[in-house]
């Protein structure tokens, strides 16, 4: 049976983000396709008690540095050098900052598929030194890696350009059957809503400029930064003088998370660095009616289906408001926003996909 590690994730389970969605179900399903699959997990990330858990994937926790400019490297290197004595087969990388590890995998014979995410070195909540090491991280990926994952065009085309390397495109999907709330938190049509990691280059401030000026509709936060900071003492004293704004935090629960979705007057989308996001994704197939920061990545995720804005609080504003408040505008957005989900985002589409490229990958060991 061929063995794949999947490097780069906080574990299995867990419910950090969307290389962490992406793991919890495709390994399972590579396992199902006759592979043993060892995901590499950092200690106190992993769901153990989760319904959901697969005792055939195998979680191997190994130790880094609880540190935000240093986890990424530090995991990645404790992974990639308990998967070189293992003697895996392929090796699913997720983020470029592990391609410093790569050369490492490849002297043992290990096949290495890359996710390359996003643009790492452009995101503003990175000081200038670790901007430099995603960067080189990613030169050295194009130089070391086998084979390439894009999860956008977008992202796609720019690593033509810039490192002369092609890969697959293979984006996120999103669960069209999902589970939610009996009952839902909050009354179906009256909130706008925003679900984000609080990072400036997701329009963080403008978003809560904006929100701050409102009070036709309640607003619903869903989000942290992990690490304290401005932002979240900013949300927590306006929801503590505000009644309509309501911070939820970082939410673990898919059934309260996709009902938020579903039951939206409104959803901000305001990311802006990056390719195919995957909350994006499934709050499209939840049917959100989605105003988005006007960028090349969300007019290539939603097409049509959103209101597009510029990062300025008064546009935003007034847009969420316009959506929060058309019956029909919503009707419009949430119909168009499943209807692509179903046909270009989906799961299955998806597993297929890194199944296929894994098995290409896999090549006989020195």
């Amino acid at each position: 049976m061929p063995s794949v590690a999947i490097i780069g994730t906080r574990g299995y389970p867990s419910y950090y983000g969307g290389f962490e969605t992406l793991v919890r179900g495709l390994s399972p399903y590579l396992v199902d396709k006759g592979w043993v699959v060892d995901v590499y997990s950092r200690p106190g990330n992993v769901a153990k008690d989760d319904p959901l858990l697969d005792r055939r994937v195998t979680s191997v926790e190994t130790r880094g540095l609880e540190k935000k400019s240093l986890s990424t490297l530090s995991y990645g290197l404790t992974a990639s050098l308990d998967s070189a004595r293992k003697q895996h087969d392929v090796a699913l990388v997720m983020n470029v900052a592990n391609g410093f590890w790569l050369p490492l995998l490849k002297k043992r014979g290990i096949s290495t598929v890359v996710n390359v995410d996003g643009l790492e070195w452009e995101r503003a909540k990175w000081g200038k030194l670790a901007k430099s090491t995603f960067y080189l991280g990613a030169k050295l990926t194009a130089r070391y890696a086998d084979k390439l994952v894009y999860d956008s065009a977008a992202i796609s085309n720019y690593w033509g350009e810039r490192f002369g390397r092609e890969g697959q495109f293979i984006p996120y999907g999103g669960d069209s059957e999902y589970p939610t709330l009996e009952t839902p938190r909050f009354a179906p049509g009256t909130y706008i809503l925003m679900v984000a990691r609080f990072v400036p280059e997701n329009s963080i401030q403008e978003f809560l400029d904006a929100i701050s000026g409102i009070e036709s509709h309640d607003v619903v936060v869903v989000g942290s930064s992990g690490f304290g900071g401005p932002f979240e003492d900013q949300l927590r004293s306006m929801s503590a003088k505000n009644r309509n704004i309501h911070w939820l935090g970082h939410i673990k629960d898919d059934r309260l998370l996709f009902s938020l979705w579903e039951n939206c007057a409104a959803y901000f989308h305001g990311h802006s660095v990056g390719g195919t996001n995957p909350a994006l994704v499934q709050a499209m197939a939840c049917g959100a009616p989605t105003v988005a920061r006007d960028t090349v990545y969300n007019r290539e995720v939603l097409a049509d289906n959103a209101v597009f804005v510029e990062p300025e609080s008064n546009a935003i504003a007034r847009a969420l408001v316009d959506v929060a408040s058309s019956k029909a505008k919503q009707s419009e957005l949430r119909n168009g926003a499943i209807a692509r989900a179903s046909v270009c985002y989906t799961w299955p589409s998806v597993y297929d996909a890194y199944h296929e490229l894994l098995e290409s990958a896999l090549s006989p060991k020195p």
